[in-house]
């Protein structure tokens, strides 16, 4: 650009002020900006695990179905437990084969599969309604996520569990006397006191979180609330046929010792444990291992997947 005539050094000083402050006011805005996304990052960033636990706890407590579901495990547990304990007479002077505490934890069996639709519909109905975008914006680190969802559901199916297992044990042992399993023939009382049913007690609530687990790991990795129900559904409950079908005895016992609810249900057992499948804690840690690689699949998928 030429100098206007009688401008002469005023004008190029003139100039040079304004380039000078053009500059200075872009070098002035690029450290706001950079200073602006580091704060947003940083506020991703403190995103912690109790913030995490907050929000599930309170998407949990405000799910309208929630309440219903362990209510009606619980419910659910006793009630069938009662019936089995109801329909079920020793005769005066006969031989019973009967283990009368895993007879009175019969209600576990049925009880379990709301646990799991309760834990499938715990990711799987976020996914439904695409509020899983909306949980992963607020808290990024997708593995916090998740354990935060295992722990709040670890913490009320254990809560509602012990209610459904004590009232089961409660039924029997009000029930069954009146059935002949008395001690006179050879059926004690049942009693937490006793370490036997103990066991059994505290071993069929972890059960019932176990599964409460898995279910959560396949509706993570399946994304489908319908598909992922009845796939735990069908792990359960078919293996147990698939067992009592098997044309080789040696394929029965094995497939009861790598079924989860067969080997996890040797916990309830309290007589004839020689005779077991798999051994009462052992066949606990199978279903374990079960829940924790459908647990470790879920992260994997949520973690590489876009919502």
């Amino acid at each position: 650009m030429s100098e206007p005539e009688g401008r002469g050094a005023a004008w190029t000083e003139e100039r040079a002020t304004k380039e000078r402050v053009t500059r200075e006011g872009g070098a002035s805005r690029a450290p706001r900006r950079r200073a602006g996304k580091l704060s947003e990052r940083g506020a991703a960033g403190r995103t912690s695990i109790s913030d995490c636990l907050h929000a599930e706890w309170t998407k949990m407590r405000t799910a309208p179905g929630t309440i219903w579901l362990l209510t009606a495990a619980m419910v659910l547990t006793v009630g069938v437990s009662t019936g089995a304990a109801a329909a079920t007479r020793c005769a005066s002077g006969a031989g019973c084969p009967v283990d009368v505490t895993k007879l009175s934890l019969t209600g576990v069996q049925v009880g379990q599969a709301l646990v799991a639709i309760l834990a499938v519909l715990m990711v799987g109905a976020e996914y439904s309604t695409g509020m899983i975008r909306t949980t992963l914006t607020a808290m990024p680190r997708r593995s916090a996520v998740l354990a935060a969802k295992a722990a709040i559901l670890t913490a009320l199916v254990l809560a509602v569990g012990t209610a459904g297992v004590a009232g089961s044990v409660l039924a029997g042992r009000i029930i069954l006397p009146g059935h002949g399993f008395t001690p006179a023939n050879g059926f004690p009382l049942e009693s937490l006191a006793h370490g036997p049913v103990l066991r059994a007690a505290a071993g069929s609530v972890l059960y019932l979180a176990l599964v409460a687990l898995l279910s959560l790991g396949a509706g993570a990795a399946v994304r489908d609330s319908a598909v992922a129900i009845g796939a735990v559904l069908a792990l359960l409950y078919l293996f147990p046929i698939v067992a009592a079908v098997a044309a080789s005895q040696n394929w029965h016992r094995h497939l009861e010792q790598i079924g989860p609810m067969t080997a996890g249900l040797a916990i309830q057992a309290t007589t004839g444990l020689r005779g077991l499948p798999i051994s009462p804690w052992a066949g606990l840690g199978v279903l374990a291992a079960w829940a924790a690689g459908a647990l470790l699949l879920g992260g994997v998928v949520l973690s590489c997947r876009d919502a």
